[in-house]
């Protein structure tokens, strides 16, 4: 499990340091004691600063998870920054964002920490603890209790400004002390002669208790564990009796009424109750700690040693503990390639794995293949082609060219089976930069993330857990993967028809649409060359003619009149360029037009339009037509096939929806007859741009989702 350890020590990374500072500080030892133990039991661990950044450190770490999925837990021991109830804060944050933590929540938190109202709530269920007062100022009204008296700040841990008094006096000065010093009222209590006896609790519903702990005071001071003591500064020693000399009856009372008052707060996971036991054997609830000290010498950790348990193995048992009050169990049940569900099986595989997806994703992103660099789609080819032979897959020679695109398939081969196509080349021109893979909490970004990439890793990782359940070889399956997705496929058209001729069902690894939209209709776009020529004409020539690039411009912007969002049709400039002699106008101009359109017969009836602009007469003039990529018309087995994984998407609680695009695809190219989905990849934005991204939960939902699909088709090959 990815375990974040939250704490705090640092108080700078705040907007505003503002209220009540926290003088309470954690020690680097305890923290690093605690990521150790956590690795023993085999977590995959980070130690973090509770501040402000914490959401965005947490989410990075421990990204949004599936259905079913378990996330992350944070191991809480931060005790916050600042102002009122400050254990409170950080979780309170993770309640509010998701994500699972170890310990109480804020509510027993501000209970515990508010020695009061914690001392109220016992009174009121019957439990003892000392006759107290409050005093709001130091010149307040005096308790009607006996001295000696305890006096200490009414909302402060760890002992700060505890004192013992024997007079008003000593009282009044103490209490001036804590309320200049702390700026709170100031509990006074009863001070019970006696000796101090503490009870650790492990769980819930009930909790376990240790055997209750006896502070052994050394030689000076007052019988009380002080602030001082705690910190080394007293020079006094303390020393641990466990389990504490007392008689067996006063144990079982001392532990009974422990388990009342962590049940009475609403404690959870774990806490320690600090008790007085008189002369005459009667126990006094003095507080209750919410989040019991794990420094190495406290208390705590002696009870829970004197119950077998060491440091990492109470470390690992207290995340079990909080794991099975999220989660109902202490541990995940371990599903194997022998268990009887397929699914089971493809989702723990996958899930468990989402780290390594992270990681083979920037490191495709590091292999450049742009598509105008045959040296990195030579490099690209061979990456997949060792992917796929390692899956026992083969090459398919009728349906490859070791140029621009191979196809692979199982021992079953792909007739009559799925066919997923996907491109290697990176569509981006060259005078932009490379970007390299980097992470934001919602976001992966890299160069080609979205267009290339993130559907590699999803194929790979979906193949990989059908391969652990050793099926894969017996699914009708092919891969076909090409490079010139950035030349509009013209070179890679023929050998993907064939293949998706031979299939029964063709997916289209294009990325998915934002918010969660797979594609079954795109239009269509052709491409066209456009040159004019005129006689060079000198600058500041008197002419009624119009140079070549006045009327290339003029019937440009009347083909772009053509655009209709109704018709679903547009019509663009892509490029225009002119030449010209010194001191004359433009002669020559090249542009680059493209259009898009809903239908085949759509599409030739813009061609014509367009010719029939440029018209008859006027400069010479070329129109060239260029790369044509037929459009995805909405067919009914492509709805069909969305429906069904739509099915699958819902039992994961994956959304998916299904969606048109104005961008062409490949999916043009595939039988009408056929049914086919497009951009069933992981949903990205910004593409052939430097801000390229995938949203990072669907890199996961969609290996999730095809490896579902992928686990149906074998069952349904099973029950035939």
């Amino acid at each position: 499990m990815k375990i974040a350890v939250v704490y705090n020590r640092n108080t700078g990374n705040v907007i505003n340091l503002f209220g009540m500072p926290n003088r309470e500080k954690i020690g680097l030892k305890t923290i690093d004691r605690i990521v150790s133990g956590l690795k023993t039991g085999g977590h995959q661990v980070i130690a973090l600063e509770g501040d402000k950044d914490l959401v965005d450190r947490l989410e990075e770490f421990m990204p949004r998870v599936v259905k079913g999925e378990r996330p992350g837990l944070v191991f809480n021991v931060s005790y916050g920054v600042q102002g009122q109830a400050r254990y409170t804060h950080v979780p309170s944050i993770l309640e509010m964002v998701g994500i699972p933590y170890v310990a109480s929540g804020p509510m027993a938190h501000s209970l515990c920490l508010d020695k009061v109202v914690t001392k109220m709530i016992l009174r009121q269920h019957g439990l003892p603890t000392p006759d107290f007062a409050v005093l709001q100022t130091p010149d307040a009204a005096v308790p009607e209790l006996q001295y000696p008296l305890i006096v200490k700040p009414k909302n402060e841990a760890v002992s700060f400004g505890l004192k013992v008094v024997e007079n008003e006096a000593e009282m009044r000065a103490a209490v001036r002390v804590i309320h200049d010093e702390y700026r709170q009222a100031v509990l006074v209590e009863q001070y019970i002669r006696g000796r101090e006896i503490n009870v650790g609790l492990l769980g819930n519903d009930p909790p376990d208790t240790f055997p209750p702990v006896e502070l052994v005071f050394g030689e000076g001071g007052p019988a009380i564990y002080t602030y001082e003591d705690k910190t080394g500064r007293s020079g006094r020693s303390i020393s641990y009796a466990c389990p504490a000399p007392i008689d067996a009856a006063l144990i079982e009372q001392a532990q009974e009424i422990s388990r009342q008052a962590f049940t009475a707060l609403g404690c959870y996971d774990c806490a320690r109750i600090d008790m007085r036991l008189d002369a005459d054997g009667r126990l006094y609830i003095l507080e209750i700690n919410s989040l019991p000290s794990l420094g190495e010498h406290g208390s705590y950790l002696v009870g829970a040693a004197a119950v077998g348990l060491d440091f990492p193995k109470f470390i690992n048992r207290l995340v079990e503990v909080a794991s099975a009050r999220y989660f109902g169990t202490p541990s995940p049940p371990t599903v194997t390639p022998s268990k009887a569900d397929p699914s089971a099986h493809v989702f723990t595989y996958i899930t468990e794995r989402r780290d390594r997806m992270e990681r083979r994703l920037g490191e495709l992103v590091k292999l450049r293949s742009r598509t105008a660099d045959p040296l990195g789609l030579q490099q690209a080819f061979k990456e997949v082609g060792d992917l796929f032979e390692e899956l026992d897959m083969r090459e398919a020679p009728d349906l490859s060219d070791s140029d621009v695109v191979e196809t692979w398939q199982t021992r079953a081969g792909l007739d009559g089976g799925i066919l997923l196509i996907g491109n290697l080349d990176v569509p981006v021109e060259h005078q932009f930069p490379p970007q390299p893979f980097h992470r934001e909490p919602e976001w992966l970004y890299g160069e080609g993330i979205g267009s290339s990439r993130a559907p590699l890793v999803m194929i790979e990782y979906a193949l990989r857990a059908l391969r652990s359940l050793r099926r894969l070889r017996h699914l009708p399956l092919g891969v076909l993967y090409y490079a010139d997705e950035g030349e509009d496929a013209r070179y890679s058209a023929h050998e993907i028809r064939a293949a998706a001729a031979r299939a029964k069902e063709v997916l289209i690894l294009r990325p998915g649409l934002v918010p969660d939209k797979v594609v079954s209709e795109r239009r269509g776009q052709q491409t066209f060359q456009l040159s004019v020529e005129t006689d060079p004409m000198e600058l500041g020539r008197s002419v009624r003619k119009a140079d070549a690039l006045r009327w290339t411009w003029r019937k440009l912007e009347e083909t772009a009149g053509l655009s209709s969002q109704a018709d679903r049709i547009a019509v663009a400039t892509l490029d225009l360029r002119a030449e010209r002699h010194p001191m004359h106008t433009p002669h020559r101009v090249t542009a680059q037009i493209a259009a898009t359109y809903p239908t085949a017969a759509v599409g030739e009836t813009l061609a014509r339009k367009v010719r029939g602009i440029l018209g008859k007469g006027g400069p010479r003039w070329e129109l060239v037509e260029g790369t044509v990529r037929p459009p995805f018309v909405d067919r009914p087995a492509a709805r069909a096939l969305v429906d069904e994984l739509a099915e699958v998407a819902r039992r994961w609680d994956i959304s998916l929806e299904r969606g048109a695009s104005r961008w062409p695809s490949v999916a043009g190219l595939v039988p009408p007859e056929k049914a086919c989905v497009c951009g069933i990849g992981p949903v990205a934005r910004d593409l052939r741009t430097p801000r390229e991204a995938v949203k990072r939960i669907t890199l996961v939902q969609r290996s999730l989702l095809l490896a579902e699909y992928l686990v149906g088709r074998l069952k349904d090959r099973d029950s035939s």
